[in-house]
């Protein structure tokens, strides 16, 4: 495949989580946070067998495979668990919008989370860092408001999570095919929110009211998403890939305004735009000479 083709996978799977966002806003007015991630990461997994199995099933007989990827499907499950369940109560307060923008933050806080494991962090990340804290605060108190709302502070935890969940899978899945990773870290995070979602009691009906978003969270985001995500990144330099999906954060902005009609100040505009910028700034590479 050519790094054209494979870099529109990419951007496709950017749209497809860019509009995942409107799905949880959606789904948020019929299911509560632990339903709704608990069936879009059992129906992830479920679309993810196919792909999955053939590989595993090389590794049958290896023991020490099967140890390392039992316990990176169970730490990268239980970060995904907590990342979801916080975004999804961020993304049902703030908006999908401010939801895609906020969580794309993790993006940065990664090199800052591996300062505490001894790496070094170059001039040029903490210049995003500093540039993405000046448009959250564009982003949260833009609209006039006297300071950061609850859906807010969900988001930046939701964006913490997140980072945590990248350096898990940095550290237990570079010896584990990815998509297996994927498929065990689905199912984990779904029986995890499976029994959240005892305590929300849902209803049938709920759930089937809001079964097109889920349905679109569940085998679209998880399952379909990922899967390009794997094959596109295959031809594509990481930094380039990273930049391309972070494009979700607009892409989010975009389906709230066309599907929930959420409009946003001129103020959080500008914080979007800077905090989108900081993204790219801390994602591409410096040019060689």
């Amino acid at each position: 495949m050519k790094e054209q083709k494979a870099m529109l996978l990419l951007l496709l799977t950017s749209l497809i989580w860019g509009l995942s966002f409107v799905a949880q806003s959606v789904s948020a007015e019929s299911i509560g946070p632990f339903t709704f991630n608990a069936i879009r990461f059992l129906l992830g997994a479920l679309v993810l067998i196919p792909f999955a199995y053939p590989q595993m099933k090389k590794r049958k007989g290896d023991k020490e495979y099967r140890r390392k990827y039992i316990k990176g499907a169970l730490l990268c499950g239980l970060c995904l668990a907590l990342a979801s369940y916080t975004q999804q109560v961020g993304v049902a307060l703030s908006g999908a919008a401010k939801g895609g923008f906020i969580t794309s933050l993790y993006i940065i806080l990664v090199p800052f989370l591996s300062v505490l494991l001894g790496s070094k962090v170059g001039l040029r990340t903490w210049l995003s860092g500093i540039g993405a804290v000046a448009g959250m605060y564009l982003l949260t108190l833009g609209g006039g408001k006297t300071g950061i709302s609850r859906g807010d502070l969900w988001l930046l935890v939701c964006a913490l999570f997140f980072a945590f969940h990248i350096m898990v899978i940095d550290r237990t899945g570079k010896d584990l095919d990815g998509i297996s990773l994927s498929m065990g870290q689905f199912l984990t995070a779904g029986i995890l929110c499976f029994f959240g979602m005892l305590t929300e009691r849902p209803e049938l009906s709920a759930i089937l009211s809001a079964a097109v978003p889920v349905g679109y969270a569940g085998i679209f985001s998880c399952g379909i998403a990922y899967t390009l995500q794997v094959v596109g990144q295959k031809y594509v330099n990481p930094s380039r890939a990273t930049l391309i999906m972070s494009l979700e954060s607009v892409w989010a902005a975009v389906g709230g305004a066309i599907i929930l009609s959420e409009r946003l100040t001129g103020l959080e505009m500008a914080g979007c735009a800077l905090v989108f910028a900081c993204v790219v700034l801390a994602q591409v590479n410096p040019s060689s000479k």
